[in-house]
C-alpha cells in the first residue's frame, strides 16, 4: 500500500518533500536549459557534418577552409582528344537527364548479321500480334540482306564492315544502339546475331525484360589467358586490371583480345556494377571446351531439346585458367530463381523447319 501511495503523489506533494529537506532553492528557467542544449547539438552537428558553403565553414568549422574551397582543379593523367572531351560532357548530361516515362514501352531487337537473316520466318512468328511493343534494327556488315518478312523490311541501318572479334564489332553494336535510342519508347535493348532464335513466346520475353530493373550483361572474372590475360597496360588509366571483365561471345581466339567479349562487360562493371545481372539471357554451349561454342544442326532439334533449354535455371561460366574452373550460379529474376534464357544461338540455317514446327509447343509457359 505504501508503494502505491508513493506513485500517487501529486506535484504539490513532491515540492513539499523537496523543501522539507532544506536544500537551497535555485531558479533555473527551463528555456535557458533548452537553448543551451540546442546550441550544443547544433555545434556538434556542424563539426561532424562539414559545411558546404564557405561562410558556414569559417564560422563553424575548425578545419582549414582554404584547403576545402580552394583546391586546385583535377586534371586527367593524359591529354584527352576532342572526341573524348565531348564524350565526357555528353555522358554527364545524359546521367543528369531524368528517365523518359513511355506510355508504350517497347523492346528494341538489334540484329548484327553479315547478310540475310536465316531465321526471319521464325522471328516473324515470334513478333506476330505484338506490333506495338517492339522495334527491329538490322546491321548487315557484308551484303544487303534480302528480307522475307515485313517486320524486317525498311529496318536496315547504315552499316560498316565488321571484323568479328575486333573493335569494329563494338562499333556496330554502338551504331545499332544509337539508332534504337532515337525512339524514346524503346526501353529495353536486345543484341542478337544471325544465328539466334527465341526460346519463349513474346509475352514471356516482354514481361521478363520489362518487369525488372537490371541489365542482363554477361560479366565474370576469368584469371586465365582468355580473360585477364588479354588485359593490356595500354588500357590505362581508363581501365585498370581489376576492372577488366569478360562475357561469353562467339569466335574466341586466344591470340587476340576480342573486344566484343570484354567491352560491354567491363564498361557496365565500371559504371553500374549493381545494375547488371552478371549473366546473359542468350544460351550458348561452351561445354566442349573448344575455340568456338557448339553449333546445332537439324538432327539436334527436338521438342525435348528445346524444352530443356527453356527450363535451365543455373548460369554456367567456364574459365581459361589452368584449373579450368566451372562457375555455376542461380539465375535470379527479381531475387527469385527463374529460367535463365530467353534466346539461344549458334543454330545452323538448316534447323529452321524443325524450329518452326516445334515453336508453338516449346515456347508455351
Amino acid at each position: 500500500m505504501k508503494t502505491t501511495r508513493a506513485w500517487q503523489l501529486s506535484v504539490k506533494d513532491i515540492l513539499i518533500m523537496s523543501s522539507s529537506r532544506q536544500r537551497p532553492h535555485l531558479k533555473r528557467p527551463v528555456w535557458i536549459i533548452v537553448l543551451v542544449t540546442f546550441v550544443i547539438i547544433f555545434l556538434i552537428t556542424a563539426y561532424v557534418y562539414p559545411p558546404t558553403s564557405s561562410a558556414a565553414c569559417y564560422i563553424f568549422s575548425s578545419r582549414d577552409c582554404s584547403t576545402l574551397f580552394n583546391q586546385p582543379p583535377t586534371f586527367p593523367s593524359r591529354e584527352l582528344s576532342d572526341d573524348e572531351t565531348i564524350s565526357q560532357v555528353v555522358i554527364k548530361e545524359i546521367l543528369k537527364t531524368p528517365p523518359i516515362l513511355s506510355k508504350n514501352s517497347k523492346i528494341a531487337f538489334l540484329f548484327l548479321t553479315p547478310g540475310t537473316l536465316p531465321f526471319e520466318a521464325l522471328w516473324a512468328k515470334f513478333f506476330h500480334g505484338h506490333e506495338d511493343r517492339f522495334s527491329v534494327y538490322v546491321h548487315a556488315s557484308k551484303e544487303k540482306p534480302v528480307h522475307t518478312s515485313h517486320y524486317f523490311m525498311g529496318r536496315d541501318i547504315h552499316s560498316e564492315n565488321v571484323v568479328w572479334g575486333k573493335i569494329s564489332m563494338v562499333d556496330a553494336e554502338r551504331r545499332l544502339l544509337a539508332h534504337a535510342l532515337l525512339d524514346p519508347d524503346n526501353q529495353q535493348f536486345v543484341l542478337l546475331s544471325d544465328s539466334c532464335v527465341p526460346l519463349h513466346n513474346f509475352d514471356y520475353v516482354y514481361n521478363y525484360l520489362m518487369l525488372t530493373n537490371v541489365s542482363f550483361i554477361d560479366c565474370f572474372v576469368d584469371l586465365g589467358p582468355h580473360g585477364t590475360g588479354r588485359y593490356s597496360e595500354h588500357m590505362m588509366p581508363e581501365v585498370e586490371k581489376n576492372d577488366f571483365r569478360k562475357g561469353s561471345q562467339p569466335n574466341m581466339d586466344g591470340r587476340n583480345c576480342y573486344a566484343d567479349e570484354h567491352y560491354l562487360p567491363t564498361f557496365f562493371n565500371m559504371i553500374d556494377p549493381g545494375g547488371i545481372a552478371n549473366r546473359s539471357v542468350t544460351y550458348v554451349d561452351w561445354s566442349e571446351g573448344k575455340w568456338h561454342p557448339r553449333s546445332f544442326r537439324a538432327p539436334d532439334i527436338t521438342f525435348e531439346f528445346l524444352k530443356n533449354l527453356t527450363s535451365i535455371d543455373d548460369s554456367v561460366h567456364f574459365t581459361s585458367d589452368p584449373k579450368k574452373r566451372v562457375i555455376t550460379s542461380p539465375c535470379l529474376w527479381n531475387k527469385v530463381k527463374r529460367p535463365c534464357y530467353l534466346f539461344a544461338r549458334k543454330f545452323y540455317p538448316e534447323t529452321l523447319d524443325r524450329l518452326m514446327m516445334h515453336f508453338s509447343n516449346y515456347t508455351m509457359v
